[in-house]
């Protein structure tokens, strides 16, 4: 027979032998009552129940099967309040519902293990503490001690965590107040349920950053108990420290100093950190409103200017400058005057100097021309430089530019600036050209004009006493001209003058050629 056929048989005997007459058993002592048993016992029972092997009534009770759960748990008493209470595992599972014996069969054997559940399978949800966070990868040892009921282990956090606990139980046993399964670092405390709720940066602090020593009762609350250390002002503006600062960070001021006081910050003064102006660390002695009284020391003009540093001056810095010299004064700013620095013209004291506005009070020093050409500078010179655009009318001088003369550059005849040194004489220009070699005197402009030296026109029978006709004409000028004339051309007339050396009379007949010779040829000869 199989091993369930041999089960079954052996409860059938026992039911009926259990059924028979108490009258039979009478005068039976217990050891053959127990004999009797023993012999339908369907099998040894389990370790654990080994000392109620004699006593089927125990867990027994003839034509009743309903009953064996009541004596079960008559025995196993925890397991009962489990039941009852529907918590643990048997009394969140169905095995409040179902015999004890549908899963422990406790005629298995001494050896028998009757608890029927894998821990690979099992599933933690059925029991009192589900397995979640960090919980559900930890070893079940961990929590299980070996021989020990898995209905022992504490659910408490401090049962398992005590050694954890960096707070050394000065919060007291109930970690999941603060803290969850997800892990030690994943809070779930609600600071705002305090006395001080966390805004801003402190949100982000760590707990002990301000509970030191986990010391979490009585923390004080004001912002210098914390930040005593971070105090740049060292103290010096008190303790009040949410005057003027946000718990978003100390650079997130709420001060308005636009609001709350007289002196708005514009400009550069918005930047400017507190302890520049409240040097002593006062915020309650007045301060100067007025420019020199911080800036004093940052005066280029030192004081030269007078104090009003805002006439000229604006709060976006020193070098953005507001002053409008064209309203304000009689003197307009153009070209190169522009750009120069205050210092440049007023050198002494703003309000007591009285300026020029002629171009010589200035730039005297200046003046290459030594002043040969008069104070006007700006009749040659405007604002955009000495080298800029002159704007010098020539003709209105004893020497008009004209032919070539007009576009030759200045200092081809000004050597130097003072320009009146130039001369007015084509000779002393132009002497290293003459091809002459001064045999036609120094006045160039007898024959020539400034278009061209080639361009000439001289008429010497008008212009001279010495009429050029017959053989004179056409001649070279130099064939009479044949000595440097430093002043004026002054020649004889006389054909003796020229032509002594062709006389072949010797001078036999005076120094009148014209009397027998005409200007056509000595060839001929006629007595006049």
């Amino acid at each position: 027979m199989t091993r369930v056929t041999t089960v079954v048989v052996k409860r059938l005997v026992l039911i009926l032998v259990m059924s028979m007459p108490v009258m039979m058993f009478a005068n039976s002592d217990k050891a053959y009552a127990a004999g009797i048993e023993s012999l339908v016992m369907p099998g040894k029972l389990i370790q654990g129940h080994a000392k109620y092997e004699s006593e089927c009534s125990r867990c027994h009770r003839p034509f009743s099967k309903g009953s064996q759960n009541v004596l079960c748990l008559d025995c196993h008493e925890d397991v009962a309040d489990d039941v009852k209470e529907n918590k643990g595992f048997h009394g969140r599972t169905r095995a409040g519902k179902e015999s004890c014996s549908s899963c422990h069969d406790d005629h298995e054997g001494r050896d028998a293990i009757v608890v029927q559940f894998s821990r690979e399978t099992f599933d933690h949800e059925q029991t009192d503490y589900a397995l979640k966070g960090a919980h559900a990868g930890t070893d079940c040892v961990a929590c299980h001690a070996i021989g020990k009921k898995y209905r022992s282990a504490e659910h408490r956090c401090i049962s398992c965590h005590s050694k954890d606990d960096i707070h050394r139980e000065n919060l007291g046993e109930q970690c999941d107040d603060c803290h969850t399964a997800q892990g030690w670092r994943r809070q779930d405390f609600d600071h705002n349920e305090t006395d001080f709720a966390l805004h801003g940066e402190h949100a982000e602090v760590a707990c002990n950053s301000c509970h030191v020593d986990q010391q979490y009762e009585d923390t004080a609350t004001e912002c210098h108990a914390c930040h005593r250390f971070n105090d740049v002002h060292a103290g010096r503006y008190g303790a009040e420290c949410a005057d003027c600062h946000q718990e978003k960070g100390w650079k997130r001021i709420s001060f308005n100093h636009d609001r709350n006081t007289d002196y708005p910050l514009t400009g550069k003064h918005r930047k400017v950190a507190c302890d520049t102006c409240h040097s002593d660390g006062s915020f309650d002695r007045e301060l100067g409103t007025d420019c020199v009284s911080c800036h004093r020391d940052d005066d280029v003009h030192r004081e030269r200017y007078g104090e009003r540093c805002d006439s000229c001056h604006r709060t976006s810095g020193w070098e953005k400058m507001v002053f409008d010299h064209d309203a304000k004064t009689d003197f307009l700013l153009r070209g190169r005057h522009d750009e120069l620095l205050c210092s440049a013209c007023h050198r002494g004291e703003l309000e007591e100097e009285k300026l020029g506005t002629q171009c010589q009070d200035c730039h005297k020093p200046d003046d290459v021309h030594a002043g040969k050409l008069g104070e006007q500078c700006g009749s040659c010179h405007n604002e955009s430089g000495w080298a800029g655009q002159l704007r010098f009318d020539h003709d209105l001088t004893n020497f008009p530019l004209i032919g070539l003369h007009a576009v030759t550059p200045c200092e081809e005849c000004h050597l130097s600036a003072l320009f009146t040194d130039a001369p007015g004489d084509c000779n002393t220009c132009h002497q290293d050209g003459d091809v002459h070699r001064q045999r036609l005197g120094p006045n160039c402009e007898t024959c020539h004009n400034p278009n061209a030296w080639s361009l000439w026109e001289f008429d010497h029978d008008a212009g001279t006493d010495f009429r050029l006709d017959g053989g004179h004409q056409g001649i070279d000028c130099h064939a009479c001209h044949k000595q440097p004339a430093k002043r004026r051309i002054s020649m004889t007339t006389s054909c003796d003058g020229c032509h002594r050396q062709d006389d072949i009379h010797d001078g036999q007949f005076g120094r009148h050629c014209e009397r027998c010779h005409d200007a056509e040829s000595f060839e001929s000869a006629e007595m006049r």
